[in-house]
């Protein structure tokens, strides 16, 4: 599979430093990966894809979001004949001038240090916010003002979400835990978050109670219950597909984490938040 090279200037022509568009992804295999001389953020809008990568492929579901770098090489695969994906086309100047004004953004995002695109995740409701920001977007003239005025809202939200860790712990750490957001990292539980890591499991272990006081089996499980939870209102998979989707085939061993995480089951989580959704409870 030959690799290509999406150009700068067949996609920002004429100095423009964005540029927005929606497609359907087909269930064809894609002949070849590519890369970009420009930054990109995608995200499912619909269905499920699967994204390919030299390393191998991962499934993403609608809500995930993708910080595609310049140097990433990947390619896209639906899962099905309603899969659509959104992009938006960003100009290495608009991300230079950012981290310029605003350098604790470095090591995250478009500015990690990752072979392949952070993963992040937006919830039905942020992921309407996103869709409503990219109306506006095509609504503007793609400018750097424009760019600017889409993206730094998002950043700023993913911010207040992110781990706050001790400006004392490692970095392999903060690197394992944005890794451990992955549900190709999360399904294997402390196995997976101790192989992301790269470190014994004793040393992440130690470390980990050190800088978050949660054993790595209890920082997974909590990944684990809040994409369940996501699961249970966005789709209408089974509860044993959400708990194997989780990594945990045992039924009754999903029920009891659900319970101790949310504090409710998990058919009355999906009732409760499901009914809400449609017709939300005003509290007086």
């Amino acid at each position: 599979m030959s690799d290509l090279i999406l150009r700068l200037i067949d996609i920002l022509p004429d100095g423009r430093a964005c540029a927005l568009s929606r497609a359907i992804v087909t269930t064809n295999r894609p002949k070849s990966l590519h890369s970009h001389e420009f930054f990109e953020l995608l995200w499912v809008q619909n269905g499920r894809i699967k994204h390919v990568t030299p390393t191998g492929a991962t499934d993403l579901s609608e809500g995930d979001l993708l910080f595609v770098q310049p140097q990433h090489t990947h390619g896209l695969q639906g899962r099905g004949s309603d899969a659509m994906v959104v992009s938006v086309s960003l100009h290495p100047d608009v991300i230079d001038s950012i981290l310029t004004r605003h350098p604790n953004l470095s090591g995250r995002y478009f500015w990690a240090n990752s072979p392949t695109p952070p993963r992040f995740f937006r919830d039905i409701r942020k992921l309407a916010d996103l869709n409503h920001a990219a109306v506006l977007l095509e609504r503007q003239k793609p400018s750097q003002l424009a760019a600017e005025s889409f993206l730094l809202p998002l950043l700023s939200a993913l911010d207040s979400e992110d781990l706050d860790l001790p400006a004392t712990a490692p970095g392999w750490l903060t690197e394992a835990c944005n890794a451990a957001r992955d549900p190709g990292v999360f399904r294997d539980g402390a196995a997976g978050f101790v192989r992301v890591a790269g470190r014994a499991h004793a040393h992440v272990s130690r470390t980990t109670r050190q800088f978050l006081a949660q054993s790595p089996s209890e920082y997974v499980n909590h990944i684990r219950m809040a994409h369940a939870a996501r699961q249970l209102t966005g789709t209408g998979d089974s509860l044993s597909e959400i708990a194997a989707d989780c990594g945990i085939p045992n039924l009754s061993h999903f029920h009891k984490l659900f319970l101790a995480h949310h504090g409710m089951t998990p058919a009355q989580f999906r009732r409760m938040h499901q009914r809400n959704a449609v017709q939300p409870e005003l509290s007086i």
